[in-house]
């Protein structure tokens, strides 16, 4: 790694002309990052069992991608940017989960446990389309906390890491997790999901 992409004013310097629309600058960004974004999705994907369709690189490029049509955002900083990452991550994963729990649908709702997925693959995918779902209701309620449930639960990253990727506090993170997964266990044991 250069010691540019280890700088991260030179990350938020480039971001910050992303957001005036120049896609030099985008493109100058992406190899800084690149090794960040696959460390991202080897982390969503370890979750998943081996041999899934979903490979580390799909993720980064897809991403990307999504990342790509999103310029024009007001990229506050490094973190913000990857916050956004994680997101654009999350709603990939949760749209193979899909795939992979509407192709082998059991009609068994999957309990819902933010600290562990299930080994199962298509309990696995359930529970990840399970808990996307509940975030959509959740998101009028507190956005912030679904940020954090995106960070912690999607990213996989550690309490340090959601609170600089979301400008917050160590302890807001906390609270906001531990809110996020008392309320998401309650609202799926509701029925009508």
């Amino acid at each position: 790694m250069t010691e540019e992409a280890r700088d991260p004013k030179t990350i938020t310097r480039l971001l910050r002309r992303c957001r005036i629309g120049d896609r030099a600058s985008f493109d100058a960004l992406i190899p800084l990052v690149y090794e960040d974004l696959k460390r991202l999705a080897r982390i969503q994907l370890s979750r998943w069992r081996p041999g899934q369709t979903l490979n580390t690189t799909a993720l980064v490029h897809e991403s990307y991608s999504r990342l790509a049509k999103a310029q024009g955002l007001e990229w506050a900083d490094r973190g913000h940017f990857y916050a956004v990452a994680a997101r654009a991550m999350r709603q990939i994963v949760v749209d193979y989960a899909r795939s992979l729990y509407s192709a082998k649908r059991s009609g068994i709702r999957a309990h819902v446990d933010l600290g562990q997925l299930p080994d199962d693959g298509p309990q696995r995918a359930e529970q990840v389309a399970v808990v996307d779902q509940l975030l959509h209701k959740l998101e009028s309620l507190d956005p912030e906390m679904v940020r954090v449930v995106e960070c912690r639960f999607f990213a996989a990253y550690t309490l340090d890491e959601t609170a600089e990727a979301l400008d917050i506090s160590r302890r807001t993170v906390q609270r906001k997790w531990q809110r996020a997964r008392a309320w998401l266990v309650q609202l799926s044991e509701q029925p009508g999901l």
